[in-house]
């Protein structure tokens, strides 16, 4: 039997929805572009989002409408994927990287000592889908101390007047903190909807706005329309009607907008996401019923006092679990013809990142958790029988390499 690790939910709806766009003469950015951006934001409870063609793309936007810039720092956590190092990297800025807690996320406790005069940004990033400890991070930084390190350096620093939040969340679309979801939960979220993601359109992301008074998120997302289509202030939609051709470019921008095309899958999968989420959380309390039986195994956190993810990995650890025993112990899961992964590889071990001097034993929660995680397949249309042969494959595995 062969299981996949994370396949989309494709089906007869979604390729309806396609080639109704297909159809219809309008492929770009137009009509069903814009209406996902106004069913995200309803679904956020957020006044504006922007759609893109990536998450990265909307992490490194912002870092530029923020200003960032060589000499600046950027807070965000070991444990994650590069891009949310490399969009730090592109703005010519400096990753600062803390330690995370034991539920993979950025530990709060760590970020006052590692704020300085520099910092303009904070980027936690929602491992799995389950949301940081923002009610920490927010408060952190609104602090009257931590405001007065904070040395703004153009109208829009100084309009915000301390450091930005950024959230990574393009794990964590629809989960919940506080009875609220993801998107309204700091300054400025970002989501992924690339091929693994619970809601995906291929590729492509999401900047959800929640930019505090005086700020306009109108204002922010109709400025950010233009600068992520060249700076060209009138997209081709508005273009196409009667004797609107005309337009004109205001700065040098990016070519970063998402497709209509793109936006077919969304809204199909936006309208049936609770559905998603209802059954990835059935397969994880499956995983976690089995699991809980024995020693070895560390589950994933799920659900918190605070905090419900939405279900993106089932991310088991395996106690005192070296890097060699993990790697044996998928290879095993391989020869079965299942497709397990490990998240994340941490930044700092990444020989790009070791180049500039990074020190991956500055992080040791990141590094142990590397060593111990095994990331199992968790889709929509995982069955029963394979998620069986999956729990079943994992424990024979785990004891055969651990008995050693």
């Amino acid at each position: 039997m062969k299981v996949p690790f994370a396949p989309p939910r494709m089906d007869q709806k979604v390729i309806d929805e396609v080639s109704d766009t297909l159809l219809s003469g309008w492929i770009t950015t137009g009509p069903k572009t814009k209406r996902l951006e106004k069913e995200l934001a309803q679904y956020c409870n957020v006044e504006n989002v922007l759609a893109l063609n990536s998450a990265t793309a909307g992490l490194e936007i912002i870092l530029r409408w923020f200003g960032v810039k060589e000499g600046d720092e950027v807070i965000l956590p070991a444990y994650t994927y590069t891009a949310t190092a490399n969009v730090v990297i592109h703005c010519g800025a400096k990753p600062v990287f803390a330690d995370i807690g034991d539920d993979f996320n950025m530990n709060a406790a760590n970020l006052k000592s590692l704020i300085t005069p520099r910092t303009k940004v904070i980027m936690p990033v929602d491992f799995g889908g389950l949301p940081c400890d923002y009610d920490a991070i927010n408060n952190i930084v609104k602090s009257e101390s931590v405001k007065s390190l904070f040395v703004p350096q153009n109208d829009i620093q100084q309009k915000l007047g301390r450091i930005l939040v950024l959230s990574d969340a393009a794990h964590s679309f629809g989960a919940v903190y506080n009875n609220r979801k993801t998107g309204i939960l700091t300054d400025i979220t970002v989501f992924s909807f690339h091929a693994v993601k619970n809601l995906t359109t291929a590729e492509g992301g999401a900047v959800a706005l929640n930019l505090p008074a005086p700020f306009s998120n109108q204002q922010v997302y109709d400025y950010l329309c233009i600068y992520t289509l060249h700076g060209q202030n009138k997209d081709a939609l508005a273009k196409m009607q009667k004797g609107n051709w005309r337009y004109d470019v205001i700065e040098a921008g990016y070519k970063c907008n998402m497709t209509d095309i793109m936006a077919s899958i969304g809204l199909v999968e936006l309208s049936r996401y609770d559905e998603t989420i209802a059954k990835r959380k059935t397969l994880t309390q499956k995983y976690h019923d089995e699991f809980k039986k024995f020693d070895w195994a560390i589950l994933p956190p799920s659900e918190t006092s605070t905090a419900e993810t939405c279900y993106h990995l089932y991310a088991l650890r395996i106690k005192n679990c070296t890097e060699v025993q993990r790697d044996a112990i998928m290879q095993k899961m391989f020869d079965k013809d299942i497709a397990v992964n490990m998240h994340f590889i941490p930044v700092p071990m990444l020989s790009f990142y070791k180049n500039l001097g990074y020190h991956i034993m500055d992080y040791p929660v990141a590094y142990q958790t590397y060593c111990s995680e095994i990331s199992l397949p968790l889709f929509y249309n995982l069955t029963d029988e394979q998620q069986q042969f999956v729990i079943a494959t994992l424990i024979e595995s785990v004891t055969e390499v651990l008995k050693k």
